[in-house]
């Protein structure tokens, strides 16, 4: 296909890019995380500098 219309380009730009949203839609709203059900505790750790 050394002499592929324009038009031709345009449609499989087109519709890879299709693909491609439609791709990376479909990752994006499919994938639940795992609910974590526990808490978190958090510690505070204080460091003094001593200079």
């Amino acid at each position: 296909m050394p002499q592929m219309a324009p038009l031709n380009w345009l449609a499989l730009f087109i519709s890879f890019c299709l693909i491609f949203l439609l791709f990376n839609s479909m990752n994006y709203f499919c994938f639940n995380y795992p609910i974590k059900t526990e808490q978190v505790k958090k510690t505070k750790t204080l460091i003094n500098w001593k200079w």
